[in-house]
């Protein structure tokens, strides 16, 4: 039976996951359910794309990744079916696949409309326990793609690059993501920081026309409750704060200029 894992911003106070879980377990009981975060920012779809590109690479082919962060629940917008590198997401089409669809080969993209894949009442409010997950345990079940709806070759977008600018021999990065320890995750990738110079750490990086120096290795390179550039697992360059919140520093995302040359 396929692994089906969860990425939503429902939380863990409120029956909303625990009605989730349910009706995928009474569909196919014998699902392996992965809880990868309940705790997406409300309303935060960036977030939850980045948080869905981010653990693709780690799941094994075959993978269900149920994906809602959905706050136009109930209007017109489409539930989609993605095929990316022989794994499946099912998640809304309000920009959740943006950095999945920008950086991996799209296998196909079904619109989600047959309704006997469904349960039998459809609340305007609950499209995650009513419409996806019961279509994730019928896909685990094997029902094939092309039952769940027409193919589509549009869906929804988020402004937001996955890969820095390159002008003449300066990277300019936006921040994508800010992680619970208020790191700054750039889209400044660690293939970018390999050309034109030779070594990683001959670049130096700025944030707000302030400079934090060369790249390092860890936060252990700079003292506590200074900022530090560096390359994290996610394979970005990310700007920290020693035992501190780099977020407090230097403001939300959106005011945030990274410039590395």
């Amino acid at each position: 039976m396929p692994i089906i894992t969860l990425i939503t911003d429902y939380g863990t106070r409120d029956a909303y996951v625990g009605a989730l879980k349910g009706v995928i377990l009474s569909l196919a009981p014998k699902a392996m359910l992965v809880d990868v975060t309940h705790d997406i920012e409300p309303y935060r779809i960036a977030h939850g794309a980045f948080v869905l590109r981010q653990i693709w690479p780690w799941f094994p082919q075959g993978t269900i990744h149920l994906a809602v962060v959905d706050p136009g629940v109930g209007s017109e917008r489409r539930i989609l079916l993605g095929q990316y590198e022989g794994q499946s997401v099912i998640a809304p089409d309000n920009g959740l696949l943006t950095f999945l669809h920008r950086d991996l080969p799209t296998e196909s993209m079904r619109v989600v409309e047959e309704r006997r894949f469904f349960l039998p009442a459809v609340s305007s409010t609950f499209h995650g326990r009513d419409i996806m997950a019961p279509v994730a345990a019928h896909l685990a079940n094997g029902v094939k793609p092309r039952e769940f709806g027409h193919l589509t070759d549009r869906l929804e977008l988020l402004p937001m690059s996955y890969r820095a600018e390159l002008v003449a021999e300066t990277i300019r990065g936006d921040v994508l993501y800010v992680d619970r320890f208020g790191t700054l995750v750039t889209n400044v990738r660690q293939e970018q920081l390999k050309a034109p110079r030779v070594h990683q750490r001959d670049w130096e990086v700025t944030v707000n026309d302030e400079s934090l120096g060369r790249i390092c290795s860890s936060f252990h390179e700079v003292a506590p409750g200074r900022p530090v550039a560096f390359v994290g697992g996610s394979g970005f360059l990310e700007i920290g704060l020693n035992q501190g919140r780099a977020v407090d520093r230097f403001g939300p995302p959106e005011a945030v200029r990274v410039e590395v040359r």
